[in-house]
């Protein structure tokens, strides 16, 4: 019997969400089963971000060679840099049955749903736009320029939550976890994911004793 093909999760929200901290929270538990999909960018590495762990960090020339062999999946421009996800492996990942984790931005999550429609599409939301202002600011990586042009995006890219398979708000990120991985079983138990198993293993049961006639 072949694998049951894995799930694409992606994960995604407005800038200063806490999309990675999130995910973070996610893979720090025990017996995690899924494949996180590491992303590239060309924006600058913040503190306590490894190179390869939460995004692989490139020049504007490797991105953009990158996008000229097709190694990406999606890709966007957010805020003069570039966000992709590279495609090598992610379909091999699946195939093994093994769900495949994306954290990307909106404009590259909405990409990779045309690409790939069946995946599961979760927004994580602020809880509110003030708080998701201070957290941008509280980062101290930004001008207040780039700030004011995050939160704009941030209002667009909210009003794309309709989007989406599902909502989560963080507002505290134990809850947000929670929440999330209970989203994903539910996917892994719906009717049309289980039902060739079942299905199978009654054809196997009758052939069986069949053969023991």
């Amino acid at each position: 019997m072949t694998n049951q093909r894995g799930l694409l999760i992606v994960l995604s929200g407005p800038s200063g969400v806490g999309k990675g901290t999130v995910r973070a929270a996610i893979f720090n538990e025990k017996d995690v089963e899924y494949e996180y999909s590491v992303s590239a960018t060309t924006r600058q590495m913040r503190e306590g971000e490894v190179d390869g762990k939460d995004y692989y960090f490139v020049s504007r020339e490797e991105f953009e060679a990158l996008i000229e062999q097709d190694q990406l999946l999606e890709y966007a421009e957010y805020v003069n840099n570039y966000y992709g996800t590279p495609i090598n492996k992610i379909n091999e990942t699946l195939e093994a049955g093994k769900d495949v984790f994306l954290e990307i931005e909106v404009q590259g999550a909405m990409k990779v749903r045309e690409r790939m429609p069946e995946g599961i599409f979760i927004f994580l939301a602020p809880p509110n736009l003030d708080e998701l202002e201070e957290r941008i600011v509280n980062r101290g990586t930004d001008s207040r320029g780039v700030i004011v042009e995050r939160m704009q995006k941030a209002v667009e890219e909210i009003k794309m939550m309709q989007h989406y398979d599902y909502v989560v708000v963080n507002d505290e990120i134990p809850n947000a976890v929670k929440k999330i991985n209970a989203i994903i079983q539910s996917e892994h138990l719906k009717v049309d994911r289980v039902v060739d198993k079942i299905q199978s293993q009654i054809y196997n049961y009758f052939q069986e004793g069949i053969n023991q006639l």
